[in-house]
């Protein structure tokens, strides 16, 4: 646990006692802080009065006399659509309202780092797509080359439930839109942008306020290095901003497509290699082709990220490229479950609408596809350009039927369950072909959320082996 400074005899109040809430309440506690505590759900206002939380209703005004800050979970809209009655009432007393990630930034060194060797560091990620797997790659490569590290954040471990740093380490941190939006401090050494892409645009009222939130942690946090992903107009936009010339090399530009040859530093992969360019100079250059962990463009991108951060903190290329390697991926996105017979079998239940499976699709070659769940809008007639490697479909659950009248040219077989597709393609699928299970739908008529529909595709496959 970190304990949160400068709160000693301070009234604070927390709202939402969820992983982080409580994480929260923990660490203020240990800060010397007096903690007071809501949340919406009675029953969870009941538990954590019979675990000595001290609940007050701070719907009431009766209640604020005294409180010094509102720390509020990340779920927990504090603006758009509309901001909570509870964070409402606090910006109308005045009362500061932060996140646990505000919290760790200003509480996270130490008197002790005056004793290390190497002072610890902070790399954040954030971005639309490809968090999670650049930051668990990053985490991985650090601890591949015998470096201590850490992980957390809105992947793994909560912030404030991290050990304290230790000499040299490196805590590598994904952080959400919603962490960003609200930290009042922000102070990565090395942040990260992968990309944006539209999402959670209710929550900030639009796609510019969405970016802003994204935006944040560079602009408020001024970290040493910035790593942009400039695919997208604004990812370009903000490497513009943060860099005073072409040659700024404490802006490292990355690509999946793009080279990258003008400026002081960039990292780019294109047509499965990966390069580092310093000054127009090539310095480095890595084969991702058959890096079985990290397939596909999508993919690439995430990797020329998770390089950029560690070279940023001094880890020679050759340990990188050992380190991809050894990297299995997240579950649930384009994991590698087995290969049987010759035949691949990828995991990419995460894949719930239509751009990320056509990522999936067009990672691998001669593909059996499952598909189906409950469908979003569209169905799958959106990926009708991105179905040429397809040898035959596999569609299930409540939008099969649906999926199958837009499946045009390729064969499909409609069917109930993940039980009858897996076997069905295991009696069909040849050597050299991919089984990719990539819904393009939610989870929901069949499994409770998209972690268990994968676990049981696994599952299935494991159970093919034995």
């Amino acid at each position: 646990m970190i304990p949160v400074q400068g709160v000693e005899n301070q009234t604070i109040a927390v709202l939402g006692l969820g992983r982080s809430g409580r994480a929260t309440v923990a660490a203020l506690a240990a800060g010397g802080a007096n903690v007071v505590v809501w949340d919406d759900g009675a029953d969870t206002r009941e538990e954590a009065a019979q675990e000595g939380m001290k609940v007050v209703d701070l719907t009431r005004d009766a209640h604020w006399d005294g409180i010094s800050a509102l720390i509020t979970s990340p779920g927990i809209p504090h603006l758009y659509p509309r901001p909570h009655p509870v964070i409402a009432k606090a910006c109308e007393l005045g009362v500061p309202v932060d996140n646990d990630i505000g919290l760790f930034f200003r509480s996270f060194a130490s008197r002790e780092w005056e004793d290390f060797d190497t002072a610890p560091r902070v790399i954040a990620v954030t971005g639309s797509n490809g968090k999670s797997t650049t930051t668990a790659l990053i985490h991985h490569i650090l601890r591949e080359s015998g470096r201590p590290t850490q992980m957390g954040g809105n992947i793994g471990t909560g912030v404030l439930s991290l050990d304290p740093a230790h000499d040299g380490e490196v805590v590598v941190l994904e952080l959400s839109s919603y962490q960003t939006d609200l930290a009042r401090a922000l102070t990565p050494d090395i942040a990260v942008f992968t990309n944006l892409s539209p999402d959670h645009l209710d929550r900030h009222g639009g796609p510019g306020g969405y970016f802003a939130a994204k935006r944040r942690l560079f602009a408020e946090g001024g970290p040493d290095r910035a790593i942009i992903g400039v695919d997208e107009p604004e990812g370009r936009y903000l490497a513009g901003q943060l860099a005073m010339a072409p040659q700024d090399d404490r802006v490292i530009r990355i690509s999946s497509g793009q080279k990258l040859e003008r400026f002081g530093w960039s990292v780019f992969a294109r047509k499965g290699f990966l390069s580092e360019y310093r000054k127009g100079r090539q310095i480095a250059s890595i084969d991702l082709r058959e890096v079985t962990g990290l397939p596909g463009e999508h993919n690439h991108q995430n990797a020329a990220a998770a390089y950029a951060a560690v070279r940023a903190v001094n880890i020679p290329p050759r340990e990188i490229e050992r380190a991809f390697h050894s990297f299995q991926g997240l579950p649930h996105r384009s994991q590698t479950v087995a290969e049987i017979d010759g035949i691949r079998w990828v995991n990419d239940s995460k894949a719930t609408n239509v751009d990320a499976a056509a990522k999936a699709l067009t990672a691998f070659k001669r593909i059996r596809w499952i598909a189906g769940g409950m469908g979003k809008d569209g169905g799958i007639e959106a990926l009708s350009p991105y179905l040429d490697e397809v040898v035959k479909a596999y569609f299930i659950g409540h939008s099969a039927r649906d999926f199958a009248l837009q499946a045009g040219r390729i064969p499909h077989d409609v069917l109930g369950t993940m039980d009858e597709a897996v076997a069905r393609a295991a009696a069909e699928a040849q050597p050299g072909e991919t089984v990719l299970l990539a819904p393009a739908a939610a989870s929901f008529d069949q499994y409770p959320n998209f972690e268990k529909r994968g676990e049981h595709f696994t599952a299935l496959v494991l159970a093919l082996t034995s």
